[in-house]
């Protein structure tokens, strides 16, 4: 069998017994947990030769351990760990348990950042915040251009350094969609490939806020945005939110008021609330960033799943002052693990970017990001776009159906225009931390509006992400909300009984 590392075991030369080193060594390893039941060891052949022993010495140590029985030899196959230890052995049930019992002797700067996320758990079924069906990805044409993408690359020594703005190729290859598709009117000089548009938003925060500077978020948002403008020492302030939208009018106010540096809006799809930010307001929060001068963080996280009619330009496609840092990525368009996203912003940010990117992020990805250039070339993303989005739109629909079917009036929402979630509204008297927990006791999971407040009290509504669940699993998932919000109602009748007649 293939061992992938080998065995270190120091051997002390001061007329010790040799091999009764190798037997207390290898118990130590199992005892602290580094080497587990059922891994494999080196043959004695091997280990003789690594630690420069006669193999009678290491065969004689092995035969001891396997007689205590802390190893067994299947035949041919070699020996390993035995899932069966000595009774009286004491084993850590990980190799990080001890070093996680210790703790830091240094200071750990500020608090912890407030992100919840949440990901896939055996024995939960769970609605995302709107990722998409990675089953879906074109993975034998991905498969093919990163092969000929990391062989090509080799040929030319070119798997090194890459430029920390990213590959020539890749850049104009975003450009040409981006000026084609969304309007926009870049240059190479304007664009920076990053690592998804998480560490886009967060590199933006690096390089417009200093500590203090006050940005202003809507009061339901994307709290890894907002962390990492506080990350960059930033003060966040959120202004309302209504069926349209940021509301420009209380921007306004609060721009009158306090100094803003920058704002943080997912106008296309707002981020939970999926509502379409109207081209008036759009055209006023432009102004008003030309008033105020402070920049527009326009993350654009979903731009290509959009159903209902053409969609709208992003605000950078009209930006004429200069004042917006778009954020886009190809990361749910193909596969989150593709790491692929982008910058768009005036020549004099990008060079900023481009700092800072160096910092944490020296190399890139130039094989990744050549395939990925091959796949816009080619037009298999395009074609891959049109056919997702056509499924995306049966799924939003189907979970429309089955929400109306299953709650009629106890749930609010409004059909989504695009993206891969849907806002759901339960009517307020809902204890949405009581439905969490009879959630959990149907293994559901999904996120509430709290998640995405950042002052006030929270509505009581949660977001549904449908894009990576089937027809069958979407029925699943509201099944499980429905029964979920049964118990709920249950328990709040057998309540309400017993404050009738205390008695019951």
């Amino acid at each position: 069998m293939l061992r992938p590392w080998d065995l270190k075991i120091l051997i002390r030369r001061d007329g010790s017994s040799v091999s009764r080193q190798i037997v207390q060594a290898i118990i130590e390893e199992i005892r602290r947990g580094r080497l587990l039941p059922g891994t494999p060891l080196p043959g004695t052949r091997d280990l003789a030769r690594a630690l420069d022993l006669n193999r009678k010495t290491v065969i004689g140590a092995f035969d001891e351990l396997t007689a205590q029985g802390w190893l067994v030899t299947e035949g041919r196959r070699g020996t390993f760990v035995s899932s069966e230890l000595p009774g009286d052995s004491v084993v850590a049930e990980k190799p990080a348990d001890a070093r996680v019992a210790l703790q830091p002797g240094f200071v750990l700067r500020g608090e912890s950042p407030d992100v919840s996320c949440l990901y896939a758990e055996d024995g939960y079924f769970t609605f995302d915040d709107g990722a998409p069906d990675t089953r879906l990805a074109p993975v034998s044409e991905i498969a093919a251009a990163w092969r000929k993408a990391l062989v090509s690359a080799s040929k030319r020594n070119r798997l090194g350094y890459g430029d920390p703005r990213g590959s020539l190729v890749l850049r104009r290859e975003i450009l040409a969609m981006l000026n084609s598709e969304r309007g926009l009117t870049a240059a190479e000089d304007n664009i920076c490939v990053v690592r998804g548009s998480q560490m886009g938003i967060y590199i933006a925060a690096r390089v417009l806020v200093r500590p203090g500077d006050i940005v202003v978020m809507e009061a339901l948002s994307y709290p890894p945005a907002r962390e990492a403008f506080r990350s960059a020492g930033a003060e966040v302030v959120t202004v309302g939110l209504d069926e349209d939208g940021m509301k420009i009018d209380e921007l306004e106010r609060l721009c009158r008021k306090k100094r803003v540096r920058a704002v943080y809006v997912t106008p296309h799809h707002q981020f939970p609330t999926t509502v379409l930010l109207p081209a008036a307001r759009r055209m006023r929060l432009l102004a008003l960033a030309e008033q105020f001068d402070f920049a527009i963080i326009e993350d654009d996280y979903s731009h290509e799943f959009h159903f209902a009619h053409r969609p709208m330009l992003p605000l950078a496609s009209v930006d004429r002052g200069g004042k917006v840092v778009y954020v886009g990525s190809m990361s749910k368009l193909l596969t989150p693990s593709l790491r692929v996203g982008y910058l768009i912003a005036p020549a004099a940010f990008i060079e900023r970017a481009v700092a800072e990117v160096t910092i944490i992020d020296r190399q890139g990805d130039p094989a990744t990001e050549a395939a990925v250039a091959d796949l816009l070339a080619s037009g298999e993303i395009r074609s891959h776009t049109k056919r997702v989005v056509k499924i995306y739109a049966e799924r939003r629909n189907q979970l429309a159906q089955l929400l109306t079917q299953q709650f009629g009036e106890r749930l609010a929402f409004t059909l989504p225009v695009g993206g891969l979630a849907l806002w759901a509204r339960f009517t307020p008297e809902v204890d949405m931390q009581r439905l969490r927990e009879c959630a959990a006791s149907q293994r559901l999971r999904f996120l509430g509006a709290e998640t995405f407040v950042l002052e006030n009290q929270a509505p009581a509504a949660l977001r549904l992400g449908f894009g990576s669940l089937n027809q069958v699993e979407l029925k699943e998932g509201v099944d499980r909300l429905a029964q979920a919000v049964a118990m709920l109602q249950a328990d709040d009748s057998r309540h309400a009984r017993k404050l009738v007649d205390p008695c019951e």
